[in-house]
């Protein structure tokens, strides 16, 4: 029997979801800086410098005096965030005047099936139980407020750094939690674009947390919606949101990966795997083929794909093969796109949008053009798009065959 553990994800066998369900049965472990067991945080030596940044950005906001935020003219709406690659329920064009947009997140850790032919795993560091996390819209000028919850079972502590978000390291400073707590941060939108959002609790744990698959995109949209460089609107039908995570699976001496009892445990061999800094897996939407196959994006010519990418912590090339980028945005809506791209860049600790609207059938393949870690580590989605061939755009004009010689 085939169940999915891991959320709009990938399929994986049953053995593994019994595997998973005994693991997280284990006894937890106990100490370390790996772990959130009293409230008073207790970091390595090595991770004090940033656990002081973010503990002085708390304290500043906690002594602060400032005057309550004005909310005069907002409006509330609630936010129901989905599972990637999809995308929440939006307006393009703005309606009406600013709103405060309330979102939830939980901090899961769960175990995750990396590469089903290996038996490749890691526990995953997630928000709402998948990698990336959910996709948040919202336009210019609203205000995000987010709960965000750390599950009584957590073995960690957990916060969120908005990149899109001015003051307190992103709001890092201001949500750290531990198992069982739960904290309100609101911030307002100021800048459009798309940005990555990410765990950072201090020190080495921030590339531990990351490289677990803690991190997701926000989309600011413009109030009055996306415009080419003459400033007339542009509209995508669907949007295809894919988050590409590298991934540094510690190995035993045999070179076979490792497995874990609970999340954490595995803490000091992912450090020394990740010094390496050669990823064992870069992949789209957390596992090897959780956009191909069966879990291939779908479209149909005529439609209009907004592809949305994010990458917390590599430099990576995303290429459409067959296709083009109609219009990039690497940096802000605020900037008119660049236009008929061929392959676009997304800097690491970024999120990037790509418009394409499809023109012929067929099975795309959408790649990290770093070729050895687009078809050898994973980084590979499919896009299955339907309509009639055009033959006045491509034309097989003679089938393979021998030629004398």
């Amino acid at each position: 029997m085939t169940k999915f553990i891991n959320p709009g994800l990938m399929q994986t066998s049953r053995r593994n979801v019994l595997r998973g369900s005994v693991l997280a049965g284990a006894a937890a472990l106990t100490g370390a800086s790996a772990m959130a067991a009293p409230r008073s945080p207790k970091l390595h030596k090595a991770n004090a410098t940033s656990a002081n940044l973010y503990k002085a950005a708390a304290e500043q906001a906690a002594e602060s005096t400032a005057a309550p935020a004005d909310l005069t003219g907002y409006t509330r709406v609630r936010q129901e965030l989905v599972a990637p690659p999809f995308a929440p329920e939006h307006e393009q064009v703005a309606t009406g005047g600013p709103k405060i947009v309330e979102i939830t997140m939980d901090t899961t850790e769960r175990l995750m099936v990396v590469d089903e032919d290996t038996g490749a795993s890691i526990w995953a560091l997630t928000f709402n139980g998948s990698v990336p996390g959910p996709l948040i819209i919202v336009h210019e000028g609203d205000m995000v407020e987010l709960t965000l919850r750390n599950p009584t079972d957590s073995m960690m502590e957990h916060n969120i750094d908005f990149h899109a978000s001015t003051g307190a390291l992103g709001g890092g400073g201001l949500t750290h939690i531990f198992p069982g707590e739960e904290t309100v941060l609101r911030w307002k939108a100021t800048k459009p674009g798309c940005f990555t959002y990410h765990c950072a609790p201090g020190g080495a744990m921030i590339p531990y947390h990351v490289c677990h698959g803690m991190n997701g995109a926000i989309m600011v949209l413009p109030r009055d919606g996306l415009k080419d460089k003459d400033g007339n609107l542009l509209k995508y039908d669907t949007i295809a949101y894919i988050g590409e995570q590298d991934y540094y699976l510690p190995k035993d001496e045999n070179g076979d990966y490792r497995s874990y009892a609970v999340a954490g445990e595995d803490y000091t061999d992912s450090l020394d795997a990740m010094r390496t800094l050669t990823p064992t897996h870069s992949v789209f939407n957390g596992a090897v083929g959780a956009l191909t196959g069966e879990n291939a994006l779908r479209s149909k010519v005529g439609e209009t794909v907004l592809m949305i990418h994010n990458q917390a912590n590599r430099d990576t090339r995303p290429h459409l093969i067959g296709g083009h980028g109609d219009f990039v945005w690497e940096a802000s809506f605020s900037e008119a796109p660049m236009t008929g791209m061929e392959t676009w860049f997304v800097r690491g600790g970024s999120a990037v949008a790509a418009m394409y609207t499809f023109e012929q059938p067929g099975v795309y393949a959408y790649v990290n053009h770093n070729l050895i870690e687009g078809a050898m580590l994973g980084a590979t989605a499919h896009f299955v798009v339907d309509g009639e061939w055009n033959n006045n755009l491509m034309e097989q004009v003679v089938a393979p065959r021998a030629f004398a010689t």
